[in-house]
């Protein structure tokens, strides 16, 4: 199962003509065959980002459905979707992704992914990317799965870690990690986002400092989700 990552920068006076796009166009398109499907639609969180940047997510079945749906864009049925969608957005840049071997997210039931637009309540996601020492890359994800993850299985957490990815070989920046979290509680992440980070969960042991042994440099993007984006 491959992922396609997409960031959208996306002309403000045309955001909502460009949603559509996706949800009455694409979207259903691809909901025809049995190759990919539109997974997430999400927006950057107004004041925590870069304006009217849209962030999507495609689950494609493999390899060969990839280079359909590539040759579909390029110049089969879906070269008109890009030619009218490139009118609507600045630019566009995406990456190939592998699930990491302990992420929730591995394989998608087609058949359950919603294609009909249904609506339903906004949820808020945070996107972290981070990027490794170059020697330490692969003890990065193992660790991020052995202690970062499970750090956040306690009681009532505030967020949910449902997709974990690295770069599929050759597609992009190798030494990459991406999750993506649920936000679970809106006032837990306020108090992260306006007070210092407790001294007790910066002590050896904990994520805060055992991450830095592995990384310094990472990304954190709020990411909203459309009313009917199909995972939320």
């Amino acid at each position: 199962m491959l992922f396609l990552h997409e960031v959208h920068k996306v002309n403000g006076n045309r955001a909502d003509e460009f949603e559509e796009a996706f949800r009455k166009g694409l979207m259903p398109e691809l909901a025809r065959g049995d190759d990919a499907r539109l997974l997430w639609y999400t927006n950057h969180a107004m004041g925590s980002g870069v304006s009217y940047n849209v962030v999507t997510v495609i689950a494609v079945k493999d390899g060969a459905a990839w280079e359909r749906m590539a040759l579909s864009f390029q110049k089969g049925s879906l070269r008109g979707w890009v030619r009218d969608a490139d009118t609507l957005r600045h630019d566009a840049a995406g990456k190939l992704l592998l699930p990491l071997h302990w992420s929730p997210l591995q394989e998608i039931d087609f058949r359950a992914v919603p294609t009909d637009g249904r609506e339903h309540p906004l949820s808020l996601y945070m996107e972290d990317t981070m990027w490794p020492y170059r020697e330490q890359y692969l003890r990065y994800i193992d660790t991020s799965g052995a202690v970062y993850s499970k750090s956040l299985e306690a009681a009532d957490p505030f967020i949910k870690i449902e997709a974990g990815f690295q770069p599929a070989f050759g597609s992009h920046l190798r030494r990459e990690v991406m999750l993506m979290q649920k936000i679970l509680k809106i006032d837990q992440l306020r108090h992260l986002l306006t007070h210092e980070i407790p001294i007790e969960q910066r002590r050896p042991g904990g994520w805060m400092h055992e991450g830095l042994k592995l990384r310094d440099q990472w990304e954190s993007k709020l990411l909203r989700t459309s009313s009917w984006s199909p995972l939320y």
